[in-house]
This record gives structure tokens, sequence and C-alpha cells, in this order.
């Protein structure tokens, strides 16, 4: 019993009770902004599939605008994943999926069969607003790629600054 409670002081026996459960305790570590991207490109993906199920209730140009747009939208969150963006950019992204999409969306499905047709008034301001969704997004994804060659050129500018490798000259060469 002494040689028990002697044990357990000095670290033979069983492992501490701290030991046993810090796998319990520590905190997993998660990057918010993959978070959000994540929910973002799942209410992508709820957009598609919204407008693949009501698909017959809209004009084609309609459907089409909107699946092009989800197909852009879809390369630029794969590359936000890979290459990162501003918080103003993803907040921008966000938006234009969860709501500046939909929201009309949501809408125009409310409207009448006839209000849906291809001449309608309803459906040319869909097309317009869908139309500047289309020009906000290509700036958007400029904005994004151009975003990372500028701050890769000034990260090169960095080390070559740091590092002077215009005017390091090898022995004998």
């Amino acid at each position: 019993m002494v040689a028990n409670f002697l044990s357990s002081l000095f670290g033979g026996g069983a492992a501490p009770r701290s030991a046993a459960v810090a796998g319990a305790e520590t905190p997993l570590v998660t990057d918010p902004a993959a978070d959000e991207l994540a929910v973002t490109g799942a209410a992508l993906e709820e957009l598609r599939r919204m407008v693949l199920g009501n698909g017959a209730q809209l004009p084609t140009t309609v459907a089409s605008r909107l699946l092009q747009l989800a197909d852009i939208l879809r390369a630029l969150i794969g590359y936000i994943g890979r290459s990162g963006a501003s918080t103003e950019q993803r907040v921008l992204l966000n938006a234009v999926i969860t709501d500046y999409l939909p929201s009309p969306l949501r809408a125009y499905l409310v409207l009448s069969a006839g209000s849906r047709r291809d001449e309608s008034t309803d459906t040319a301001v869909l097309l317009e607003q869908l139309d500047t969704l289309y020009s906000t997004v290509q700036n958007l994804d400029n904005q994004v790629r151009t975003g990372a060659i500028t701050e890769l050129a000034v990260h090169g500018q960095f080390l070559r600054d740091k590092f002077d490798i215009d005017g390091l000259h090898l022995e004998g060469r």
C-alpha cells in the first residue's frame, strides 16, 4: 500500500489522470476563414440545387446565367481556399452566395407562371440583376487573383531587399 502511494507520487504505476485526459482537454485548432469558406461553399451548392430543382419554372436564360455564376463562384471558392483572400473579399463572396443571388431567385419563383416567361418585365429585371452580379463576381475574381499576384510581387521585392539577391556574386564566377 505504501509502495503504491510512493510510486503514484514519483511516476511509477499507471499514467497520471491528467495525462490520460490530456487529449480530451486539448481544443481543436480550426481556421475560422476555412470554416467560413466551407459554409459559403455549402450555401453555393444549396443555391445550385435550388436552380436545378426549379429548372422547369425558370426561363432557360435565367437558369443558364445562374448556373454560370455558380460555376464561377465555385472556382473562386477553390482558389480562395488555396491562396486566400482579404476579409472584405470573403464577406462579399459570402453575401453574393447567401443573399444577393438566392433572394431575387426566391422572389422570382413566387411570381405567377405568366410573370416568369422569357419576355416578361419581371424576367428582364431579374436578368439585369444577374448581369450586375456577374460583373461584380468577375471583378471580385479579378481582385482576388491580382491581389495574390501583387502580394507575391511585394514579398519578392522584400526578399530581394532583405537578402540583396541582385548583389550576390559567387566567387569564381
